[in-house]
């Protein structure tokens, strides 16, 4: 792989593990403000309210999946990395539109939904750098 596909490589894979820490910020201060609403799932819980069975290892698992992706997205090969970014946004979309209520979650929903949108069409868009026709194997 020649210096300029390998500097186009790690670009791609800076832009999407960045995209995934400005996702997690908004995610963690959606959260973070969802205590102070007095009709939230999140402060209910906090209050005592119950959980189905397994929620809050589902929540965990689910948080997870995007903090890893921070890293995984920097140390992953293409094909695993890409489909990777592509399954566990999808995922967390839909997570993000089922979530909370109010105004200030809508809000920060808006700001997820379009962060994981990017992040989907990034992956989606990303070109296999082995099968680039500028990649001269050659070059030096």
């Amino acid at each position: 792989m020649n210096a300029n596909i390998q500097g186009l490589e790690t670009r791609k894979k800076m832009a999407l593990s960045i995209s995934w820490i400005f996702l997690l910020f908004n995610m963690i201060y959606a959260d973070i403000i969802s205590l102070m609403d007095p009709v939230s799932p999140i402060r209910k819980t906090m209050a005592g309210a119950p959980l189905p069975p397994g929620g809050l290892i589902a929540g965990a698992v689910l948080m997870e999946t995007a903090i890893a992706m921070v890293f995984l997205s920097l140390v992953l090969k293409y094909s695993v990395n890409r489909w990777l970014n592509i399954i566990i946004a999808a995922i967390n979309m839909v997570a993000v539109v089922t979530g909370g209520r109010g105004a200030y979650y809508i809000f920060f929903a808006c700001i997820e939904v379009a962060c994981l949108a990017l992040i989907i069409w990034q992956a989606f868009r990303w070109q296999n750098p082995d099968r680039n026709p500028t990649n001269n194997s050659n070059a030096t």
